[in-house]
């Protein structure tokens, strides 16, 4: 049986490994893939003006895509769908890894959960030995709750952004995307999330498939002596590095002006005037770029490839979709400004200060 146990823990770990490998390559190239066409449609070529004509019909949304080109579009108001989409999603993977993150990899002198850490010694539990094993060494459990920390932090930013669709943005009935924009959209907030908790993600959806199979024998038993340990499963963020921390910091600062510039987007238009009129907007960082939600939300993620400690290649090509797609939403958006207004701030950049 114990030889059983250990080619059983081997093919697993095996499996595993293998699935994740396969999950991180995806998605890098699924970045990558939709970086470089954005590059190349962004190159002042010539020889690039068809295909730059081409890839704008389908990036092209609210006030830049004109009335005349519909086909093939849906309202911006379905901007919803991605952060509903978003907040189900981030909360699913937040807490599988939450909960992982507390019974698998406790971080310094913090013991397992009795219940789990009583069930393995007595060798009740075979499951958890494996999945515990896998992760016992001290960077490896940091990485764990790293990976809690940047899907929290995720979590904040898509439930904003739901608030604000309800209670900040007033969307014109007449601004429409294209398909193509929205099924990106619905990729992006899938992947994105995803692609902060590579590192054990695939183990802590296991870990709770296990736990919920393990319930329906056990669960009786296991309710009785087990609690909810708030302090178990806060404490071990706080001892994160100062990485994380800076990080969170830019974060905040990212999300803090990207809410003040969407309230100004979003004043500029009463609630339920659905018109398409459009005004300059002023205040906050529009006096120095024409997108400066787009900036902040740039360095939102950029806060985040910062709390990643910045050793996770798939996070660095996250961010330079991000990246690249709104500094080339923004440059078209600079230029429409500036054909609307005769009076447009000449002194305002697209989207990088003194730089774009």
């Amino acid at each position: 049986m114990k030889l059983l146990g250990i080619l059983m823990e081997a093919f697993t770990s095996l499996s595993v490994n293998t699935i994740k490998t396969g999950l991180i390559w995806l998605l890098r190239v699924a970045w990558i893939a939709g970086t470089l066409p954005i590059l190349i449609a962004s190159l002042p070529f010539p020889i690039l003006k068809s295909f730059h004509t081409l890839f704008l019909s389908f990036a092209k949304r609210g006030k830049i895509m004109p009335s005349s080109s519909h086909r093939f579009t849906v309202p911006q108001s379905f901007f919803l769908h991605f952060y509903l989409l978003a907040a189900v999603w981030t909360t699913s993977l937040l807490t599988c890894t939450w909960y992982f993150a507390y019974k698998v990899a406790p971080l310094g002198t913090e013991s397992l959960s009795y219940p789990f850490a009583a069930s393995h010694l007595t060798g009740g539990s075979h499951v958890f030995s494996i999945h515990k094993s896998r992760f016992t060494s001290a960077e490896d459990r940091f990485n764990v709750w790293k990976c809690v920390f940047l899907l929290l932090l995720m979590e904040v930013h898509v439930l904003r952004r739901l608030y604000e669709t309800f209670n900040v943005f007033n969307y014109s009935s007449s601004a429409r995307m294209h398909i193509f924009g929205y099924l990106t959209g619905i990729y992006f907030y899938t992947a994105a999330p995803l692609s902060l908790c590579t590192f054990c993600v695939l183990e802590a959806f296991n870990f709770a498939a296990d736990q919920v199979a393990e319930f329906k024998v056990e669960g009786q038993e296991l309710i009785s002596i087990t609690g909810f340990d708030l302090r178990g499963y806060v404490k071990p963020i706080t001892r994160l590095g100062w990485c994380q921390w800076a990080g969170a910091a830019i974060f905040a600062w990212g999300c803090f002006h990207q809410y003040c510039c969407h309230a100004i987007l979003g004043s500029l238009r009463e609630r339920g005037d659905r018109t398409a009129d459009y005004v300059i907007p002023h205040g906050d960082w529009f006096e120095i770029v024409s997108s400066p939600h787009y900036l902040a939300e740039m360095i939102i993620y950029a806060g985040l490839l910062v709390a990643s400690g910045g050793t996770d290649f798939t996070i660095w090509l996250l961010l330079g979709f991000v990246v690249a797609n709104l500094a080339f939403a923004a440059a078209e958006t600079h230029q429409w400004y500036l054909r609307k207004f005769e009076d447009y701030p000449h002194n305002r950049w697209a989207i990088l200060p003194f730089v774009y």
